[in-house]
């Protein structure tokens, strides 16, 4: 938990987007800047933290190690979009089915009903058992 000061602190750091009391929301470039370090430079995730201006009194010691673990992980399975693209609070895509003709179209709702309706009876005979 971070004071308001401390908090204050944070935000006077060019690297730093937003801050609250629980979390901090560091720039894209950063990230980035940091994750080339690690892996160009051999640098350790407290050491780039230092240099780009972090007091590790105020966000802790193992909160560079943390991130780094993360970004390192986004950068590896995305590259450098991985780390500038925000995905958060972004809500997933549903997969449309698309159906060759009417026929599989009705086939596959009918399924789709009778899996719910079995569902449904399930959820029905737990509701019993609990009042039991």
């Amino acid at each position: 938990m971070f004071t308001q000061e401390q908090i204050n602190e944070l935000l006077k750091n060019k690297n730093v987007i937003k801050c609250s009391s629980k979390s901090i929301t560091y720039c894209k470039d950063f990230k980035l800047r940091a994750v080339r370090k690690y892996y160009e430079d051999g640098l350790s995730p407290n050491m780039i933290f230092m240099e780009s201006g972090f007091d590790l009194n105020i966000i802790g010691k193992e909160r560079p190690k943390s991130s780094l673990k993360k970004w390192k992980h986004l950068y590896n399975k995305k590259g450098k979009a991985g780390l500038i693209k925000d995905n958060r609070g972004r809500p997933r895509k549903r997969i449309k089915i698309k159906f060759n003709n009417k026929n599989e179209e009705i086939e596959y709702l009918k399924t789709k009903i009778k899996y719910l309706d079995a569902e449904n009876d399930f959820l029905a005979k737990l509701r019993g058992l609990k009042r039991e």
